[in-house]
């Protein structure tokens, strides 16, 4: 046991005492609290271009939609003159005044941003085109696409009858959804605020899995190369030395990971004074509630995670003996981490899905894809459990394999063994 904590320590005060891991600590806050601001900075300054309705309008409707959608653009259905240049065309003329659109557009002396195009299919409500400089614009894309909604629906309630005056204070009604998430606990805060938190958790969990497992692999490759681990080994048992270094660096990344959540709450309780300062009013975004029983959960699954996960690096970075082969030993792995982070998306749109719960079982995927689970929405004790015994059966499974790999590739030096020379190192290890 003394030899054990003499490795976790070693292991551990290595690289607090870093001035990477310094920095990184320091500085994490700071990038999450980047990540949350600028964002809401960015969206409350987004707007479409001023100059948005310096376009061509070819309105093949015979309707006059387009003198409609000009003036929408300009300001709403009798707001100011359009600089938009609206040509009433056929649609047998419509091929050649798109290509003389194209020509205005394209000539550089020519301030036209684009050209708009509405025929049958628009009438009929389906679909209209637009080419031009600002194509990739998202905003004004979709500033031009409600313009034309609006003015066709203007249309359509005109035909049928109705005051033009009062179109656009029947049709504009802008709602917002209030989502609210209902557990045994009463009422909490869901829908935006919920996929935000879940999304961090999974994607925190996912980086520092990444981070440290590639630490533990290369620090294995590191004492292998430079025979530090023949004289280690020749003390120390190689399941202790084993088990040093994933505990030891698994207590410095939930070092890491504790400070990070405390400098975050601060970041994020101090965002009003930091918005107001960019000139964006401060934003209500409750965070989800995380009772005693839920950060147990969350940092079981990512003790259990590391250990899977931690292991297995270790017993890469015991094959091979130089750089070059680091990438190619961890690719298995790091196969198994995108994987798991490639189904964050699918599981935050649908978290109650089949699909979603079979990947949360899987012991490789469950360290990321349950705790997003669990803070998306309310997961059965019994699932929970049978969650955990079955990555903690992964963690044993995984620590056997490795220990047996690591006992014999510390000490073997050559080109990297195959699957089948790993397979016999295990069971040579037995």
């Amino acid at each position: 046991m003394a030899k054990l904590i003499a490795v976790i320590k070693r292991e551990y005060l290595e690289r607090v005492r870093s001035k990477w891991f310094l920095l990184s600590t320091i500085l994490g806050p700071f990038f999450f609290g980047v990540i949350f601001i600028v964002p809401m900075v960015i969206s409350a300054r987004t707007r479409s271009s001023p100059d948005l309705s310096h376009i061509v309008i070819l309105d093949a409707t015979g309707t006059q939609l387009g003198h409609r959608v000009a003036r929408t653009l300009a300001g709403g259905i009798t707001g100011d003159v359009s600089r938009a240049d609206v040509r009433a065309v056929t649609p047998s003329t419509l091929a050649a005044a798109e290509s003389t659109a194209t020509r205005d557009v394209m000539r550089v002396n020519d301030p036209m941003l684009g050209y708009l195009v509405l025929d049958s299919t628009t009438i009929a409500g389906k679909a209209e085109r637009y080419a031009g400089r600002n194509a990739s614009t998202l905003v004004d894309v979709k500033t031009i696409e409600d313009a034309v909604r609006r003015s066709l629906l203007a249309q359509r309630l005109e035909h049928e009858g109705l005051d033009s005056s009062r179109i656009r204070t029947l049709t504009e009604v802008n709602l917002e959804m209030r989502a609210e998430r209902l557990t045994e606990r009463g009422r909490e805060v869901g829908g935006l605020a919920s996929a935000i938190f879940s999304y961090v958790i999974a994607f925190v969990l996912y980086m520092m899995l990444v981070i440290y497992g590639q630490q533990i692999l290369r620090g294995v490759m590191e004492e292998k190369t430079s025979r530090v681990a023949e004289v280690v080994i020749a003390s120390v048992s190689t399941d202790t030395l084993l088990a040093g270094k994933v505990i030891g660096v698994g207590a410095a990344s939930l070092t890491q990971i504790v400070a990070w959540a405390l400098s975050t709450a601060a970041v994020y309780e101090g965002r009003g004074l930091v918005l107001s300062r960019f000139g964006v009013g401060s934003m209500s975004i409750p965070m989800p509630h995380l009772g005693l029983v839920a950060g147990v959960l969350l940092l079981l699954f990512f003790v259990l995670g590391f250990i899977f996960y931690a292991a297995l690096f270790a017993a890469m970075g015991s094959t091979v003996s130089n750089e070059q082969d680091v990438q190619q030993a961890s690719m298995p792995i790091m196969l198994m981490l995108i994987a798991s982070i490639v189904f964050v998306q699918p599981i935050l749109l649908d978290p109650t899905s089949t699909f979603s719960k079979v990947m949360s079982w899987i012991p490789f995927s469950a360290p990321i894809l349950m705790p997003l689970r669990m803070t998306l929405v309310q997961i059965r004790w019994y699932e929970l459990t049978a969650t955990l015994v079955g990555l903690l059966a992964g963690c044993v499974l995984a620590t056997w394999l490795a220990a047996r790999i690591y006992r014999v590739g510390m000490l073997m030096y050559g080109k990297r063994p195959t699957l089948r020379e790993l397979a016999r190192w295990v069971r040579r290890a037995a």
